[in-house]
């Protein structure tokens, strides 16, 4: 066997001995919280620790829909986030397409302003919304935390959406104007359909900050039956006691719409990235 065969063999086995490294370091939270999940209350705390649980149970799973409401957790969650994201990816849309395609007085100045806004900590707007919403009686309301996820998405959608529109040519827009297209038609007809993978990672980003958004909703819903999801999991932890096993269970429970969400968006990168635009 030749040395180059040799110095190829030592570099693959070295690239997959870091690729398993960082993968096992990735995926351990994971399976410790679904080994958490289905220990009983004896195996939580036995010594030694169990990665693999002795005698496994879907009590915890079973449990946390009984002790806490769950459902309207869930309820309002898909609401407010659905919602939000559907406005925010629409708008960001709109506004990129019109910075990527149009020059006019202030571009330079709303796009700075768009991405400072960026700069700082969402944390500093929490007492000011909080005030506005109290005076127009909209704590304890979907429409709260919507407005409040919508603020928060736009600006860096907007900004994701509008480096994807600048990388289609702009002579399919004018190419469809001189057979007649409107402009709306254009961006309709024409940009939407390229710009899929574009569309997906600003879907994915906005739902995602949405979902697990905290400190807003924590604020913002006092009443149970408003509450979403992170609100609900972080109220598992109690004063005195936390039970560990549930918590996980429904963390679990948490991830399965993210995971849906960008199991059924995943494959617009994939088909959207051969498409066959004509690129600047």
């Amino acid at each position: 066997m030749s040395d180059v065969n040799v110095a190829r063999k030592i570099t693959n086995t070295a690239s997959y001995g870091v690729l398993l490294f960082f993968s096992v370091l990735v995926l351990f939270p994971l399976l410790w919280i679904i080994s958490t999940s289905l220990k009983n209350e004896e195996d939580l705390f036995a010594l030694p620790l169990q990665i693999i649980p002795e005698n496994p149970t879907l009590h915890a799973f079973k449990q946390v829909w009984i002790d806490h409401p769950f459902l309207a957790y869930f309820k309002n969650s898909i609401i407010v986030v659905s919602i939000a994201t559907f406005i925010s990816v629409v708008f960001s849309a709109f506004a990129a397409y019109g910075i990527s395609r149009f020059q006019f007085r202030g571009r330079g100045a709303f796009m700075a302003f768009l991405l400072g806004s960026q700069l700082f900590p969402s944390i500093m707007l929490l007492i000011p919304y909080y005030k506005i919403y109290m005076r127009f009686g909209l704590i304890n309301t979907h429409a709260a935390l919507i407005i409040t996820y919508v603020s928060f998405s736009i600006p860096f959608c907007t900004w994701m959406m509008r480096g994807y529109f600048a990388g289609i040519s702009k002579d399919l827009d004018q190419a469809a104007q001189i057979d007649g297209a409107s402009r709306f038609r254009v961006f309709r007809s024409v940009i939407l359909p390229l710009s899929w993978p574009g569309l997906a990672a600003t879907t994915i980003y906005s739902f995602i900050s949405g979902w697990n958004e905290y400190i807003f909703a924590l604020v913002l819903t006092q009443e149970e039956e408003m509450k979403t999801v992170p609100v609900g999991i972080g109220q598992l932890v109690g004063e005195y006691r936390i039970d560990w096993a549930q918590l996980m269970a429904a963390s679990l429970y948490a991830l399965i719409p993210l995971s849906i969400i960008f199991i059924f968006f995943n494959r617009y990168f994939v088909s959207g990235l051969s498409a066959g635009a004509v690129k600047e």
